[in-house]
């Protein structure tokens, strides 16, 4: 019986090594996308990500490791690879002089299957401003601008590079539903991103990069729940005794009374957990007048791993 074929990832970065002079800006970093997913790249500035993203998309050469774009090679294979593959730039990538409508329909006119180029602009709100220069767009719209220049070409793996940087709440939340559409539709999507929000609500996979390595990998779910403890915050008459509640949960969770009648429980808070305190306290007789629990979220896990000082 034969062996299944082993669908190729969409990317697949090994031991890649870029450096400037005396700084490594990637340092031996590994990373796989699989087709059809959302991966989402976040790390702290100068953590090597956008660097990597380059590197993907052929804009610089390995110095060593490989990176391999849709089993291609992104620079000997660029003839290839160009009709399959949409970048957006964080420079733009438009000439400043030229009007917004021409320059997407020049980007539309390369390709032998765009999107209709109306119904782009009409999706990204663009109407307002399709004859202006470039240079006299706003970024909101310069970024929006870019993104319609990344995708009317039909591609099958798109580099987004900080998609939502600079929109108004609106424009940011059409601009996720774009991206989900382009996953259901079968498209690739590698975006890098400071929101965390975004990669929660947009990915499948997040790699956190810092120091050139990709440091932890996961869904945002998974990420999440493999960091710091959560917590419980409850509130109740002052004095309980939090050694016997201590003593009737789980040996990993610890409880204080952080002031007068208000007490937090830090562990791994699970219903088992949730139920246990609750039936110690009717127990106990003691009667909370609120409880609240604190889930860590991914931002907590990013900083958590990648330290909290600006850089």
């Amino acid at each position: 019986m034969s062996e299944p074929v082993r669908e190729v990832p969409a990317v697949e970065v090994r031991d890649l090594v870029m450096k400037y002079g005396s700084v490594t800006a990637v340092n031996g970093l590994n990373l796989t996308v699989e087709p059809g997913t959302v991966t989402a790249i976040l790390g702290p500035n100068g953590a090597g990500k956008t660097t990597t993203i380059e590197t993907c998309e052929g804009f610089r050469r390995p110095q060593s490791g490989s990176v391999r774009v849709l089993g291609l090679d992104p620079i000997a294979d660029a003839h290839q690879l160009r009709p399959r593959v949409g970048v957006m730039l964080q420079s733009g990538g438009a000439w400043s002089g030229s009007r917004a409508y021409e320059m997407l329909r020049h980007i539309a006119s390369l390709h032998a299957h765009p999107l209709d180029v109306d119904l782009l602009i009409e999706r990204l709100g663009m109407q307002s401003y399709g004859r202006t220069p470039y240079r006299r767009l706003s970024g909101g719209q310069q970024q929006r601008l870019s993104l319609a220049m990344a995708i009317v070409g039909r591609p099958e793996l798109v580099f987004l590079d900080e998609p939502t940087a600079g929109l108004d709440p609106q424009a940011r939340r059409s601009t996720w539903e774009l991206i989900s559409e382009l996953r259901s539709s079968g498209v690739t999507v590698v975006l890098t991103t400071h929101f965390m929000d975004e990669a929660e609500a947009l990915a499948d996979v997040v790699h956190i990069v810092d120091e050139g390595q990709v440091i932890a990998s996961g869904t945002p779910q998974e990420l999440a729940a493999s960091g710091a403890q959560n917590t419980v915050r409850f509130t109740a008459r002052p004095g309980i005794d939090v050694e016997s509640l201590m003593l009737a949960l789980p040996d990993d969770v610890k409880v204080d009374e952080v002031s007068p009648g208000s007490y937090v429980i830090a562990g791994h808070v699970d219903p088992a957990l949730l139920a246990t305190f609750t039936a110690w306290c009717a127990t106990h007789g003691v009667l909370t007048e609120s409880v609240l629990v604190e889930r860590q979220t991914l931002e907590d896990r990013f900083l958590e791993l990648t330290g909290k000082a600006l850089r």
